[in-house]
Protein backbone atom coordinates (compact mmCIF):
# COMPACT_ATOMS: atom_id res chain seq x y z
CA UNK A 1 0.00 0.00 0.00
CA UNK A 2 1.23 3.45 -0.92
CA UNK A 3 0.24 6.59 1.01
CA UNK A 4 -1.62 9.08 -1.16
CA UNK A 5 -2.72 11.93 1.11
CA UNK A 6 -4.65 12.81 4.29
CA UNK A 7 -8.39 12.03 4.14
CA UNK A 8 -9.10 15.75 4.60
CA UNK A 9 -7.61 16.43 1.15
CA UNK A 10 -10.56 14.60 -0.48
CA UNK A 11 -13.86 16.02 0.82
CA UNK A 12 -16.99 13.90 0.41
CA UNK A 13 -18.32 14.02 -3.15
CA UNK A 14 -14.96 14.93 -4.70
CA UNK A 15 -12.14 13.25 -6.59
CA UNK A 16 -8.42 13.92 -6.84
CA UNK A 17 -5.78 12.68 -9.24
CA UNK A 18 -2.65 10.97 -7.95
CA UNK A 19 0.25 9.16 -9.58
CA UNK A 20 1.28 5.91 -7.94
CA UNK A 21 4.51 4.41 -9.30
CA UNK A 22 3.76 5.94 -12.70
CA UNK A 23 0.10 4.84 -12.74
CA UNK A 24 -2.60 7.55 -12.84
CA UNK A 25 -5.15 6.95 -10.07
CA UNK A 26 -8.41 8.75 -9.32
CA UNK A 27 -9.11 8.76 -5.57
CA UNK A 28 -12.78 9.37 -4.81
CA UNK A 29 -14.61 10.15 -1.57
CA UNK A 30 -18.02 8.88 -2.63
CA UNK A 31 -21.39 9.98 -1.34
CA UNK A 32 -21.55 6.80 0.79
CA UNK A 33 -18.58 8.12 2.80
CA UNK A 34 -16.19 5.46 1.48
CA UNK A 35 -12.92 6.16 -0.33
CA UNK A 36 -12.38 4.43 -3.68
CA UNK A 37 -9.56 4.37 -6.23
CA UNK A 38 -9.83 3.63 -9.95
CA UNK A 39 -7.50 3.94 -12.92
CA UNK A 40 -7.59 7.62 -13.88
CA UNK A 41 -8.33 7.04 -17.55
CA UNK A 42 -11.67 6.37 -19.20
CA UNK A 43 -11.77 3.00 -20.96
CA UNK A 44 -13.53 4.61 -23.92
CA UNK A 45 -11.43 7.73 -24.50
CA UNK A 46 -8.02 8.45 -23.03
CA UNK A 47 -9.16 11.26 -20.73
CA UNK A 48 -8.80 11.68 -16.97
CA UNK A 49 -11.77 10.38 -14.99
CA UNK A 50 -10.60 12.56 -12.07
CA UNK A 51 -11.93 15.56 -14.00
CA UNK A 52 -15.44 14.07 -13.92
CA UNK A 53 -18.33 14.25 -11.49
CA UNK A 54 -18.98 12.01 -8.48
CA UNK A 55 -22.57 10.84 -8.08
CA UNK A 56 -23.40 8.25 -5.44
CA UNK A 57 -20.89 5.44 -6.03
CA UNK A 58 -20.17 6.37 -9.64
CA UNK A 59 -17.67 8.57 -11.43
CA UNK A 60 -18.80 10.18 -14.68
CA UNK A 61 -16.38 10.80 -17.54
CA UNK A 62 -16.57 14.49 -18.42
CA UNK A 63 -16.04 13.95 -22.15
CA UNK A 64 -18.84 11.56 -23.22
CA UNK A 65 -20.77 10.93 -20.01
CA UNK A 66 -19.99 7.27 -19.31
CA UNK A 67 -20.40 6.44 -15.63
CA UNK A 68 -18.18 3.90 -13.86
CA UNK A 69 -19.18 2.03 -10.69
CA UNK A 70 -16.46 2.79 -8.14
CA UNK A 71 -16.87 -0.64 -6.51
CA UNK A 72 -16.58 -2.77 -9.66
CA UNK A 73 -15.14 -0.50 -12.36
CA UNK A 74 -18.01 -1.48 -14.67
CA UNK A 75 -19.48 1.19 -16.95
CA UNK A 76 -23.21 1.74 -16.51
CA UNK A 77 -23.79 3.14 -19.97
CA UNK A 78 -22.38 3.85 -23.39
CA UNK A 79 -20.11 4.83 -24.97
CA UNK A 80 -17.76 2.96 -22.58
CA UNK A 81 -18.13 -0.83 -22.70
CA UNK A 82 -14.97 -1.94 -20.86
CA UNK A 83 -14.43 -1.66 -17.08
CA UNK A 84 -11.59 0.33 -15.52
CA UNK A 85 -9.22 -1.14 -12.90
CA UNK A 86 -10.35 -0.67 -9.30
CA UNK A 87 -7.62 -0.44 -6.67
CA UNK A 88 -7.90 -1.42 -2.98
CA UNK A 89 -7.99 1.51 -0.55
CA UNK A 90 -7.20 1.58 3.16
CA UNK A 91 -7.59 4.48 5.54
CA UNK A 92 -5.02 4.39 8.34
CA UNK A 93 -4.37 7.10 10.93
CA UNK A 94 -6.23 9.65 8.82
CA UNK A 95 -4.32 8.90 5.62
CA UNK A 96 -5.45 7.23 2.36
CA UNK A 97 -3.39 4.30 1.07
CA UNK A 98 -3.81 2.60 -2.32
CA UNK A 99 -2.55 -0.71 -3.71
CA UNK A 100 -1.95 -1.06 -7.45
CA UNK A 101 -3.14 -4.67 -7.51
CA UNK A 102 -6.62 -4.32 -9.07
CA UNK A 103 -9.37 -5.81 -6.92
CA UNK A 104 -11.57 -6.42 -9.97
CA UNK A 105 -8.90 -8.23 -12.02
CA UNK A 106 -8.89 -5.56 -14.76
CA UNK A 107 -5.45 -4.39 -15.91
CA UNK A 108 -4.37 -1.59 -18.20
Amino acid sequence: MIRICPTGDVPKGTVISAEVDGTPVAVVHADDGVFYAVHDECSHAAVALSEGEVSGCTLECWLHGSRFDLRTGEPSGLPATEPVPVYPVEVRDGDIYVSLTPSNGVTR
